[in-house]
């Protein structure tokens, strides 16, 4: 059986994956980190080949999406090569993953994009600045804290209530319309000199991600859609289960971080050529 690849071309890495077109099996998917597209493209096409025991004889179509996917100009290793809209790819790939016919797709990067992806069809409902480049630019600010891993490691045991302004602080009643009193009424709007770094690390990771998901939520207002699907590089971050949780159970949606939900717009290439949609070949 051939193999269909699917790859996202960031600015600074890049994401592979593969699946067998007639039977959706995924290939173990891999990043790679580089400063030049290009390189990062047949750098990680290299490694993948590898790690699933393949040859170039094996692969029928190479697609690319993401930003970087502007500078590659010629074929892949002479594969017939396609481009995919980023938006499109992003919405196809989280339906794939979760099974769904129609959901938002939150795709969670640098910053945050949200789609609507019904079946086959995808539109690009905005953003927000708010994503993985707000949580190292606040920890760098706030922490000396430079990597994702160092803040996630940070905020261990870290006590929102040493940062947040909660409805139990400013009301008596148990409860403000369908709001519990733990419910966040102002991010780091009680933050003191008592607070940890744990504390502050907490507080920056529940910020980011409160804002995307209330975001989220009133996103699935516009169409009554229930189900939303966490995508990209920080569905990593293990703190944001709680997060998102208390945000399903608060409002009636449902949240869904499925397996390789990193990779879901590399793989939503793939699944564009499988399904003939829109993209662009590759001469």
């Amino acid at each position: 059986m051939k193999i269909v690849i699917g790859i996202d071309i960031g600015g600074s890495t890049t994401k592979i994956i593969g699946f067998y077109r007639n039977s959706n099996q995924i290939l173990n998917p891999m990043l790679v980190t580089a400063n030049d597209p290009i390189s990062s493209v047949y750098g990680a096409f290299g490694k993948f080949l590898s790690l699933n025991k393949l040859s170039l004889d094996n692969i029928e179509r190479v697609m690319i999406t993401g930003v970087g996917s502007s500078f590659i100009k010629d074929r892949i290793y002479n594969i017939p090569t396609g481009k995919v809209e980023e938006f499109l790819a992003t919405g196809m790939g989280g339906l794939f993953l979760t099974k769904l016919e129609k959901a938002i797709i939150v795709s969670m990067g640098t910053g945050t994009a949200y789609v609507l992806a019904d079946n086959n069809q995808v539109k690009h409902m905005g953003g927000t600045g708010v994503g993985g480049g707000t949580l190292l630019g606040l920890s760098n600010l706030m922490l000396n804290v430079r990597s994702f891993n160092d803040l996630i490691e940070t905020a261990q045991g870290g006590n929102l209530a040493n940062i947040d302004l909660t409805i139990a602080d400013i009301s008596k009643d148990e409860k403000v319309g369908i709001l519990p009193p733990e419910t966040t009424a102002s991010n780091f709007g009680k933050i003191s000199d008592l607070a940890t770094k744990a504390d502050i690390a907490m507080g920056i990771i529940n910020l980011v991600f409160q804002t995307i998901g209330m975001i989220s939520v009133f996103a699935t207002r516009i169409d009554n859609i229930k189900d939303v699907v966490l995508t990209g590089n920080l569905t990593n971050v293990p703190q944001a289960k709680d997060i998102f949780n208390q945000l399903e159970n608060l409002f009636d949606v449902s949240f869904h971080m499925p397996e390789h939900a990193e990779y879901a717009t590399a793989l939503g290439a793939a699944i564009v050529y499988a399904k003939n949609l829109t993209f662009t070949d590759i001469a």
